[in-house]
């Protein structure tokens, strides 16, 4: 790879990171503002924004990014000078006790650095700079995955709150439908006892329900830093699927991972230069004027010096740089496999959650539904016994949750499948 083609890519993959706040983690945040609405329910744009201005991670990876640009601007800096003063033939004996024999030197030194040392040094730094910003983008699209899935997480555990409150409610109508039947001499006094004890398990349900919401709040919240959530919690429902998603050709145009192994070949190739440009000498030019005491005379001083590489000539550096670019250009292809793997197994799940929750949706949560309202009111007319109805109530409560798991799924398959081919929210356009 030519130095051109390194530095292009260097720059495609810091351009890469370049525009909107979510495409641009590694510059400063594109907002003061929080994208929270304090006590309104939180959106999926509220989260992404949040992550690429505030969350700690993603920060610290911005500033790695600056120091690397720093350190390719140190990289180019020329070795300093060496000035320096020499006093000889002082504080002796005999005719060199005094300082009447004394020989002062004045002298200024530079090393010149041969080999384009400092040029591929700078390109080395630069690299590292490019790889810098490929790193804080996998961090941000990892961080804003996790933060989206913890989103439609809560708002799963949201609905199953509120299911968990109406089956509660439902369980309380039941107590009321069974005492006045024994009330009646219709039904037997431990049915009320039965009914009641199912009615008091599904409180406490109801209560387990709403405090995996509030943890789950803490959770999302602590995603940017945030010790307590001062948001509401989100209402979500399954993601409507367009057929590109489902039915799209699989490859990897562009992720944060491949452009990261992509910008590690690339520093490996600098480095390995930058160690070849080593085996070639520096030259080091002195000169200076001497001063002699004995007759108030001056002359003038120029030295060349220049290490003789006998012992040392860094080609074990070359070498060891050379395996691990052939390391980086494995991982690459590694990656690039393991990314095109992701996409199809995340494919085959979306579409198997999609069908599930269709059947679920159509089917079973209708007829659960169904059952028990003729189950009920057999139940009021002495058609059916009181298991029957519980069964069937727990049939309902179980096709309920069965639905709200395939549309979390759903959100979370389809959520994953954009982050792995770079489709919105991952674009900095939130649909």
């Amino acid at each position: 790879m030519s130095k051109l083609q390194r530095g292009a890519i260097c720059v495609l993959i810091a351009a890469a990171f370049s525009g909107g706040a979510v495409a641009a983690p590694c510059g400063e945040p594109s907002s003061s503002a929080s994208a929270i609405v304090p006590g309104a329910p939180i959106t999926l744009r509220a989260v992404m924004d949040e992550i690429a201005n505030t969350a700690p991670q993603v920060r610290r990876a911005a500033l790695e990014t600056k120091a690397r640009q720093a350190e390719v601007d140190q990289a180019g800096r020329r070795l300093n000078p060496i000035v320096g003063v020499e006093l000889e033939n002082f504080a002796g004996s005999g005719p060199l006790s005094g300082f009447g024999e004394t020989e002062t030197t004045f002298s200024l030194e530079q090393t010149f650095e041969l080999g384009n040392k400092r040029s591929l040094r700078r390109e080395a730094a630069n690299a590292n700079a490019a790889l810098a910003s490929a790193e804080c983008g996998a961090i941000l699209r990892q961080t804003q995955l996790e933060a989206a899935i913890l989103f439609y997480e809560l708002g799963a555990a949201v609905q199953v709150a509120d299911f968990a409150n109406e089956s509660a409610a439902l369980a309380q109508t039941l107590v009321e439908t069974v005492e006045t039947r024994v009330k009646a001499g219709a039904a037997a006094p431990p049915e009320l006892s039965r009914v009641r004890a199912d009615a008091i398990a599904l409180q406490a349900a109801a209560e387990g329900a709403k405090a995996r919401v509030q943890s789950l709040r803490y959770d999302l919240a602590a995603m940017w830093g945030d010790a307590a959530p001062n948001f509401a919690a989100p209402v979500t429902k399954a993601a409507s699927l367009p057929s590109a998603i489902l039915t799209g050709e699989t490859k990897i145009d562009s992720h944060p991972l491949l452009d990261m192994a992509s910008a590690q070949t690339v520093v490996s190739e600098a480095n390995q230069d930058l160690a070849q440009s080593q085996s070639m000498p520096d030259v080091t030019l002195s000169a200076g004027f001497r001063r002699f005491e004995q007759g108030n005379d001056n002359a003038l001083l120029f030295g060349v010096s220049v290490p003789f590489p006998i012992f040392d000539k860094n080609r074990d550096a070359v070498k060891a740089a050379g395996f691990r670019r052939q390391a980086d250009m494995l991982n690459r292809v590694a990656v690039e496999r393991d990314l095109i793997s992701q996409q199809n197994a995340s494919r085959a799940q979306l579409i198997s959650a999609q069908k599930q929750l269709s059947l679920l949706e159509t089917n079973a949560l209708q007829d659960a539904r169904s059952a028990y309202d003729a189950s009920v009111k057999g139940y009021r007319a002495g058609k059916f016994d009181l298991t029957t109805t519980l069964t069937t109530r727990k049939a309902l409560i179980d096709a309920k949750l069965a639905v709200i798991d395939a549309a979390r799924t759903v959100n979370i398959q389809d959520i994953t499948l954009r982050s792995l081919t770079g489709a919105a929210p991952f674009t900095g356009d939130i649909q």
